[in-house]
């Protein structure tokens, strides 16, 4: 599985990658067939106090699958969007297998 972190307009630290590679890496419990995973990481201007958006794309044979967050942290909006994302990894993992 190939991970791709891009942050727009900022350069993330070696510890936030860190943490999303341990992250995304965990998605593999839900679908095993991942092919990619790209994430994105913005500040959202006015600098209010939730301007974090982090929004992550799972690509599996057959589709791919969304979710973005917007939270204080990127930590924070990282683990909501796997959180949606595994979700929809189950409920289509549910629907191949009653194919």
């Amino acid at each position: 599985m190939e991970v791709r972190i891009q942050s727009i307009h900022f350069d993330a630290s070696e510890q936030l990658q860190a943490f999303i590679q341990k992250k995304v890496a965990k998605l593999e419990r839900f679908y095993d067939d991942i092919k990619s995973v790209e994430v994105s990481l913005k500040v959202i201007k006015p600098e209010t106090a939730i301007n974090k958006e982090a929004g992550v794309k799972v690509i599996v044979p057959n589709g791919d699958f969304y979710a973005s967050k917007i939270c204080d942290t990127f930590e924070e909006s990282v683990d909501l969007s796997l959180e949606a994302l595994e979700k929809q990894l189950v409920k289509y993992k549910e629907k191949q297998r009653s194919k």
